[in-house]
């Protein structure tokens, strides 16, 4: 990606910015390979998009809640399961969902084959997010709860405990 720039007002000549298909940065954590394909530097940091791959019986992060980004989830293969507050929906292909900020949420991949989805994060806050986990694993420590708690409040993310 090319040097970030810190606004959100319109760049005099702005780049187009295009990811081929072996292109955009690799993220693993666990079962799921995240690419990044915008990471907000081409977009004044409104906007960042992700694809990730969810492998068979994939359990996703704790249920959560965004305070300043909205989260969107455009499935494209397989079946995503989103829980939102009590609520389970089961996303197929073609299925979008978006999540507003303050929704407590969370999804998994239930079934036996892999499931693609491409997420946007509007502003791009939480991209960061994964590269913190990131380094956890790297670093050869492993992701308990406590660290992801502790990685989501650095991004105005906090666990949705008051669920009943």
């Amino acid at each position: 990606m090319t040097e970030e720039v810190r606004t959100s007002e319109p760049q005099a000549h702005p780049t187009v910015s295009v990811v081929g298909p072996g292109d955009g940065e690799t993220i693993i954590l666990g079962t799921t390979r995240m690419r990044v394909l915008e990471d907000g530097s081409h977009t004044g940091h409104r906007l960042a998009i992700a694809e990730s791959v969810l492998a068979p019986h994939t359990q996703g992060p704790p249920q959560h809640r965004h305070a300043r980004h909205d989260e969107g989830f455009y499935i494209l293969s397989g079946t995503v399961r989103f829980t939102v507050r009590d609520e389970d929906h089961d996303a197929t292909a073609g299925t979008l969902v978006m999540v507003p900020p303050g929704t407590p949420h969370t999804f998994a991949n239930p079934t036996d084959q892999p499931a693609v989805m491409l997420s946007t994060f509007t502003p791009d806050l939480y991209v960061q997010y994964f590269r913190d986990l990131q380094k956890v694993l790297a670093a050869g420590r492993p992701l308990t709860p406590q660290t992801n708690i502790d990685t989501m409040s650095r991004y105005a993310t906090e666990p949705a405990t008051d669920l009943t």
